[in-house]
């Protein structure tokens, strides 16, 4: 039966860019990085959060897809058109403040949504994630 959710996967235009982006802007940290054949298996989570952690894979021609899908997929992302995830903080502004200082971008100053504080950070591949702030 399965448990739980490990791991996610999110498409990045370069791993060794992407992995410097989560860690030293965003403060994540490295949980796997090895490379097996051609293929570098790279994982990243926030400090603290043991599951799931977020595979920063390549996109490539491969096993799962050809030149062809690679490179729609790699227009697609740098294009900005995934929204792959929610990102939790306990003070939205603040972490808004921090990572716009580390050159991080966003869509715009947080705003007050019915979920609670939120806003919209774009990776350096095109992808945005929701940082919210629960309400209380």
């Amino acid at each position: 039966m399965i448990q739980r959710l490990s791991h996610a996967s999110i498409y990045v235009c370069d791993q060794e860019a992407a992995r410097r982006f989560y860690v030293d802007k965003v403060g994540f940290e490295v949980r796997a990085d090895m490379t097996m054949g051609g293929f570098r298996w790279l994982t990243v989570a926030p400090k603290g959060q043991q599951h799931p952690e977020m595979v920063l894979m390549p996109i490539a021609a491969g096993p799962m897809m050809d030149e062809e899908t690679a490179g729609l997929v790699r227009r697609l992302v740098g294009k900005g058109v995934f929204g792959v995830g929610v990102l939790e903080t306990d003070d939205c502004q603040a972490t808004y403040d921090e990572l716009t200082a580390k050159g991080v971008q966003f869509s715009g100053p947080p705003a007050q949504r019915p979920y609670g504080l939120e806003a919209l950070m774009k990776d350096d591949s095109g992808n945005w994630f929701s940082i919210v702030q629960r309400p209380r």
